[in-house]
């Protein structure tokens, strides 16, 4: 076995490091910077709004506690709003077109924050056997970018006078807390998150051609790509071709919708 490869994770943590880096790098000279000026279209009300919620949220995320190997729990109003939400209800009433996507959106995202959270807090408690650091500095970053997409689509809703959605999406939660559950280890949790990715990276890609504001189809397409840099990386801690493929793991030329909410 060679140098900084472990039984569950048959990559290169050099590699991996390298690839963060360069995805990081892509966000802040890149996605970033498209979502700020997409946000910059809705006023400074909704510029504070993306600047000051991803902040909160990163913080609330990164205090949330794993309790029987589910997901953190919400709690206070975000628990009793969620409790109250059923996937036929999702998103409320009253909300359609580009205002609806953001409320999708938003949920996917904090749904990733969430689960990434609970991996993280899984790796430090030494439920999921060895794994390299070089994964969980992955997990972190990423975690962080899904924090300021949620951010964003909330700035969205904000300039809208719309409530900012600080809920996990309810049509996937149960099922992603049942799969966490059964996680044990490094490839358990990667095949988890490119579950999660992939269901954001196309719901984004479906939802983009129906939106009608020009910020909207900004931030959504400035958003997409970003997800799909997660699932390639993704596919390389899991030793798999890195792009679009069938669940038996055939190259696709094109990246499908089938799994877009």
């Amino acid at each position: 076995m060679r140098k900084g490869r472990t039984k569950d994770f048959e990559g290169s943590e050099h590699e991996l490091r390298a690839l963060t880096r360069e995805l990081d790098e892509l966000h802040h000279d890149v996605g970033l910077p498209a979502t700020r000026d997409a946000v910059g279209h809705m006023g400074a009300t909704s510029r504070r709004t993306f600047l000051l919620g991803a902040g909160a949220m990163a913080g609330g995320a990164a205090l949330a506690a794993v309790g029987s190997g589910a997901l953190p729990a919400l709690s206070g109003a975000s628990a009793r709003r969620l409790s109250a939400l059923g996937a036929a209800t999702f998103p409320p009433a009253g909300l359609s077109g580009d205002l609806a996507v953001a409320t999708v959106a938003a949920s996917l995202e904090n749904l990733a924050v969430f689960a990434y959270t609970a991996g993280l807090s899984a790796v430090t408690a030494g439920k999921l056997g060895t794994v390299p650091p070089a994964v969980a500095t992955f997990a972190t970053t990423v975690k962080g970018q899904h924090t300021q997409h949620a951010a964003a689509w909330n700035a969205v809703l904000k300039s809208h006078g719309k409530a900012p959605v600080t809920v996990t999406n309810p049509s996937l939660t149960p099922t992603v807390q049942s799969d966490f559950a059964k996680v044990t280890d490094v490839t358990g949790l990667a095949q988890l998150a490119v579950t999660l990715e992939t269901i954001a990276a196309q719901t984004y890609q479906a939802e983009t051609a129906k939106l009608k504001s020009t910020a909207a189809i900004a931030l959504s397409s400035s958003i997409q790509p970003v997800e799909m840099q997660h699932i390639a990386i993704l596919y390389y801690v899991l030793g798999l071709y890195p792009g679009a493929q069938t669940s038996a793991g055939t190259p696709l030329a094109f990246n499908p919708t089938s799994q877009a909410l």
